[in-house]
């Protein structure tokens, strides 16, 4: 992609969105530890109702379960912080927003909330299309809006070198049984 005029690299909301565009593709998304952030950020790109379907912000376990279709038992068994939430919401997404591709984010952005297994700064990243789910586990330091920052742009960052890969997809894919490494 062509770097912005004002000589900066462009964001990678714009990258991503040109490049759905390019290929015809549909995003949605749904987040809980990021708020809202990654939509407002996708629908900050002039020309993003083309590609843009639609995000659910599902703070709340209700919300995951009654609206994105993640099932108690998943939230149960691993909790809500965890790689195989991460990839339920973003299925859930696109199951309810026909979208083609789904960005999901969950995780504990702090002051408190974390615990030994699941500190403050975990977030998982969860990226759903073609019938395929890939989920990355990444740490961010610093105050909650900045964790929060963090997982949008990390959220971004996927989507974008997803897209850009040949076949238009990272490896490796989530099977339900483990994730994907940290990036």
């Amino acid at each position: 992609m062509k770097a912005a005029k004002s000589g900066r690299r462009a964001r990678a909301e714009s990258v991503c969105g040109a490049l759905l565009s390019a290929r015809g593709l549909s995003l949605c998304v749904a987040e809980s530890c990021t708020g809202g952030r990654l939509a407002h950020r996708i629908t900050s790109v002039p020309g993003s109702s083309g590609y843009f379907a639609g995000g659910v912000v599902a703070y709340s376990n209700e919300v995951k379960t009654a609206l994105l279709g993640v099932s108690r038992g998943l939230i149960g068994r691993h909790g809500a912080v965890s790689a195989e939430v991460a990839a339920a919401m973003a299925l859930g997404a696109a199951r309810l927003m026909g979208a083609d591709v789904a960005l999901s984010t969950t995780g504990v952005a702090g002051p408190s909330g974390g615990t030994p297994k699941k500190p403050v700064g975990l977030v998982y990243i969860a990226l759903a299309g073609r019938g395929r789910v890939v989920v990355r586990r990444r740490m961010f330091a610093g105050s909650r809006r900045e964790v929060r920052e963090a997982a949008a742009e990390a959220a971004l960052g996927l989507l974008g070198k997803s897209l850009k890969r040949p076949g238009g997809w990272p490896e490796p894919v989530w099977k339900g049984q483990r994730h994907g490494k940290e990036d």
